[in-house]
């Protein structure tokens, strides 16, 4: 296992390279192929590739989800190259989620018997999985369970909710004029897209636990110019979809303040959020067959796990590396964790596969993978 997370880090994977993530989807079939006797199918979409490997002859009953693109740009390697010592591996991607991806591989390698099974690893969840969503969503709509490598929480916790994410960009269009000369004949961008930031920051609620974030901001083109133009990208992160959807109403609702600016909405939701309910009895499984020793987390972030829960698919997320450090400088995962979540998917994975006929598990939307097989 240690060899492949090398192998898969040391092809590194920046979301908006497309040549660079169809190496690496290369990489992650080279290692599928040996351990699974298999070849993936490769899926792309607007020059993205995704694997996928399906087994048995009907529709996915178990989703094995994960993505091998990085936020780490070409060259992170020789500032960060791929190493192990004293128990910890280092690598760009090596917790998330190259680590995982492996895991995926090597449980499902020791099954002994993948009917029904799936392996989803796509190229661009890193950027909110714009290209594929779709294939997510049906790939899961069959299945009783999805099990998601992203890493684990602080601890080797799994992630049984994560918010849901709302990405907008507010752009203002106003006037250009002479700064020094007749500022009085512009209509300021920059001083409306103030204004729009303050109302949007005001949608937060913190004994909700609902953020809502101005991030990326620009505006004008010279010193001396009143600026035409302006925008603002806004981060929007919420526990549960009343109130994703009351701050999505609220922000599309936005009207300028200046007399003659004209503002412009763009994007939504782009994840629900993964509530409790579409985890807990795919937790409670889970830390029975490891025996009471597992723990879980609610965190901010989101992935492609949202997406699923989002169907009312059963999912468990953060069953992925143990470590720590994603998209920073000391991003690790810890060796001795590795065969022990393996060994933990895989008879996750089992165990939900092997049910059959009227044993089978429902999934939230009524649809029984056996049955339908």
């Amino acid at each position: 296992m240690i060899d492949d997370i090398g192998t898969l880090v040391r092809c590194e994977s920046p979301s908006a390279d497309h040549d660079a993530v169809a190496r690496s989807a290369e990489a992650v079939a080279g290692i599928g192929r040996r351990l699974l006797g298999a070849e993936p199918e490769r899926l792309v979409t607007d020059g993205c590739t995704h694997l996928r490997w399906r087994f048995g002859d009907g529709p996915p009953r178990v989703l094995l989800l994960g993505h091998h693109d990085t936020v780490w740009p070409l060259g992170s390697l020789r500032t960060h190259p791929f190493e192990v010592r004293d128990g910890v591996l280092r690598g760009p991607g090596c917790f998330d989620m190259k680590a995982g991806v492996v895991m995926a591989l090597h449980a499902a390698a020791a099954l002994p018997d993948r009917d029904g099974l799936s392996i989803l690893v796509t190229g661009d969840e890193e950027i909110g999985s714009p290209l594929s969503r779709m294939l997510i969503e049906d790939e899961a709509k069959t299945c009783d369970a999805v099990f998601v490598l992203e890493a684990s929480a602080d601890g080797g916790a799994l992630k049984t909710r994560r918010k849901g994410v709302s990405l907008y960009r507010i752009e203002v269009e106003g006037r250009a004029a002479h700064a020094g000369l007749e500022p009085e004949k512009g209509v300021n961008a920059g001083i409306e897209v103030a204004h729009q930031i303050l109302a949007v920051a005001a949608l937060a609620d913190p004994a909700r636990g609902t953020t809502v974030v101005p991030t990326a901001l620009s505006a004008g083109t010279t010193t001396n110019t009143v600026p035409a133009a302006a925008g603002v990208a806004v981060d929007v992160r919420a526990w549960d979809a009343a109130e994703q959807q009351r701050v999505d109403a609220a922000v599309r609702s936005l009207t300028p303040v200046l007399a003659h600016a004209r503002i412009r909405i763009a994007g939504g939701v782009n994840r629900p959020p993964l509530e409790a309910k579409a985890s807990s009895d795919l937790f409670a499984l889970a830390n029975e067959l490891a025996a009471g020793t597992l723990t879980e987390a609610a965190v901010g972030g989101a992935s492609d796990g949202n997406i699923t829960a989002g169907l009312g698919i059963p999912t468990l997320d953060g069953l992925g590396a143990v470590g720590g450090g994603a998209h920073a400088d000391d991003e690790h995962v810890l060796v001795a964790e590795l065969p022990r979540r393996t060994a933990l998917l895989k008879a996750l994975t089992e165990t939900v596969l092997t049910q059959r006929s009227s044993s089978a598990p429902t999934n939230a939307r009524g649809e029984s993978g056996a049955g339908q097989r």
